[in-house]
């Protein structure tokens, strides 16, 4: 079945003419119109797809491909939600930096994907439109925010998707759905006309079937933007190209705080991929980092208050509907995150958030002095069964506590399946120092080779 090709499958199959780029798109539709309902990954289909795709320029990059993009990235054409009710039917009147670069490339988004409301959460539960399920077991949630993106890549309903992270919004979905996520560098992908959560955390990235798809996707959407101050200047590498260069032998650091957060048996699993890497010549050592908990209130204060500024726009008078329409959850952020900034506490917790923040940078800093990268699976454990994102506001940040100090670090990371605990995917990841991509993708490819 077409929609089962990997990116480079199906770029390859479309370049020698053995498919089209209609058949391809129309073989996602189906899957759409057949697993959807029941896992709920998108919330708006393009109805243009199949017209596009017969316009398609093959010789493109991405020539005739459909991808499917989360809804906080603003599409032309296509409604832009961020899952919230507050955003229903919104149609932005320009195009997001990663969206449009896509399409220059010669991708067909094939539709909008389902994700917590405001990308607030770790489970696709909080979206307003209901949640997503996982496809490998639909008691199950796919993680988030990015969930429905993971969950189409997951089910064969698109062949690459998009997501952003804030926290492990990439990686954790990517983990529990059992599909590549990769965490590019803050600042090395735009995040213009990204509908922001925390603007100094917020990172897109893909999610792939393959460490090589994540590679070109990556190598496609990155670079600087002169819309996005924050966007480095530095230039971009042929992450594709550089997989197939031999990869010396590398020393890697396997932080024993970070074990001890994990399930035993989802711990198992983790150490048989470091054997497993060990074999291909790599040097594994323990080592010692901040302990992960502490990056939970950093993140927690950090997060909610740029969340609080960040919504203070959408208040109905230029557009969206009024702020009665927030759910409880982007409430409960918005007030902790005025209280963390307001006179009198500023100080007490936003600026001791930020001293923090800048120790776990150090701390990392100190690790890269002597270990090429640093093992990070992305999740403790497998999913959690649908529900259990109820009535818990410190859910995601529990859930995402072995990455959290990555991304607030700025960091590039990427989680890949190193197995499964009763037909649930179990992660095994790796971090790297900030620009670091083409490294970080090399060990994963040739380690995802060798398995």
């Amino acid at each position: 079945m077409l929609n089962k090709l990997t990116l480079t499958q199906a770029l390859t199959g479309l370049k020698k003419k053995e498919f089209s780029s209609p058949e391809l798109v129309q073989a996602c539709l189906n899957e759409i119109e057949k697993e959807d309902s029941k896992i709920h990954a998108f919330l708006h289909i393009n109805p243009n797809a199949l017209s596009q795709a017969q316009k398609a320029d093959i010789n493109l990059p991405l020539g005739g491909i459909p991808i499917a993009v989360k809804d906080n990235f603003l599409t032309m054409g296509l409604p832009t939600t961020a899952a919230s009710k507050v955003l229903q039917g919104y149609l932005p009147h320009y195009e997001s930096t990663v969206t449009r670069t896509l399409k220059s490339a010669g991708a067909i988004i094939i539709g909008k994907t389902n994700m917590d409301a405001w990308a607030h959460g770790s489970s696709t539960e909080t979206s307003d439109y209901g949640p997503t399920l996982n496809p490998h077991n639909t008691d199950y949630l796919p993680g988030g925010s990015s969930g429905g993106s993971a969950a189409a890549v997951a089910a064969h309903m698109c062949i690459a998707a998009i997501g952003s992270e804030t926290a492990g919004s990439i990686r954790l979905p990517a983990a529990w759905c059992g599909v590549v996520g990769f965490k590019p560098s803050y600042g090395r992908v735009s995040r213009y006309g990204v509908i922001a959560m925390a603007s100094s955390t917020d990172s897109p990235g893909p999610l792939t079937k393959s460490v090589a798809d994540s590679a070109l996707l990556t190598q496609i959407i990155a670079g600087h933007d002169p819309y996005d101050a924050t966007t480095s200047p530095l230039p971009t590498p042929d992450y594709h190209r550089h997989l197939q260069q031999p990869l010396k032998h590398l020393k890697i650091g396997l932080p024993k705080e970070y074990l001890e957060v994990m399930q035993p048996q989802s711990r198992d699993l983790v150490l048989q991929a470091v054997k497993k890497m060990a074999s291909l010549g790599h040097t594994i050592e323990e080592t010692s980092l901040i302990h992960p908990k502490y990056s939970i209130g950093v993140y927690t204060i950090i997060q909610r208050s740029e969340v609080s500024s960040n919504l203070a726009r959408y208040d109905g008078i230029r557009y969206g509907l009024d702020r009665s329409h927030f759910s409880d959850e982007a409430k409960r952020r918005i007030m902790l995150g005025t209280y963390a900034l307001s006179s009198g506490y500023y100080d007490q917790y936003y600026t001791r958030a930020q001293k923090v923040r800048t120790l776990i940078i150090q701390d990392f800093h100190s690790s890269f002095q002597k270990y090429d990268l640093l093992i990070d699976p992305a999740s403790p454990g497998p999913a959690l069964k649908l529900g259990a994102a109820a009535n818990d506001p410190m859910f995601g940040e529990m859930q995402d506590i072995l990455v959290e100090p990555s991304s607030i670090a700025g960091l590039t990371g990427i989680s890949l399946s190193c197995g499964q605990i009763n037909g649930l995917p179990v992660s095994f990841g790796l971090i790297g120092p900030q620009f670091s991509e083409s490294l970080v993708l090399q060990a994963a490819h040739a380690y995802e080779s060798a398995i």
